[in-house]
């Protein structure tokens, strides 16, 4: 296991050489993006002014309080509560993230399927992994939202933040073939079928 500082953007390079169980700490740029934001952008046809090459993107609709820009808030947003959402629904836009906008890193709670875990293969991306629970903690780590875009979305508009030692994330599913859900999956199958026999269960009946 290793610990890796990314400032973003971040080279195919870099992420190929992230591994499951390593973990990673971000600086500098990291995307907001959620349902809604994703279903406008693919299925909808909406495109964003950002170029998100090389960066990250966090599942997130965070809570935020409108205030007049300034230095300290040049999007006119302050973030109160920049929480992580579940990353199963949004599955199939993974590879139409990395393919049309040039993403490599995608961040979220519980993790992604078999058809991200190919793309991330193919294209040089991983999936960063963050524990339920910790909103508080990560709103800490965000300096500022400098922009924000398809705002109408709000609060699933695709915001574009600042921080700065955000993080450590667990690598949970690399470049490489490797998914610790998968992992966690089969050692519960396993532990299963162990219990069954030892009960004398026939699980054919």
């Amino acid at each position: 296991m290793a610990h890796h500082e990314l400032t973003m953007p971040a080279t195919e390079a870099q992420v190929r050489a992230l591994r499951v169980n390593d973990t990673v700490t971000l600086n500098g740029t990291l995307y907001g993006i959620r349902d809604a934001t994703q279903i406008h952008m693919f299925d909808r046809g909406r495109r964003t002014r950002f170029d998100l090459r090389g960066h990250a993107v966090i599942h997130t609709a965070p809570n935020v309080r409108k205030v007049p820009p300034s230095a300290e808030h040049p999007a006119g947003y302050a973030p109160l509560c920049v929480g992580t959402t579940t990353s199963a629904r949004m599955e199939r836009f993974t590879r139409p993230l990395m393919t049309g906008y040039g993403i490599r890193l995608v961040i979220g709670k519980g993790g992604l399927g078999g058809e991200s875990l190919a793309a991330f293969g193919e294209l040089g991306g991983a999936y960063l992994a963050i524990i339920g629970g910790t909103a508080a903690l990560e709103t800490t780590w965000v300096e500022a939202i400098e922009d924000v875009d398809l705002d109408d979305l709000n609060p699933e508009s695709l915001w574009k933040f600042r921080v700065k030692g955000f993080g450590p994330l667990l690598v949970a599913m690399d470049a490489h073939g490797a998914s610790i859900y998968s992992t966690v999956s089969q050692h519960a199958r396993d532990a299963r079928a162990a219990v069954l026999a030892s009960l004398g269960v026939d699980r054919g009946s």
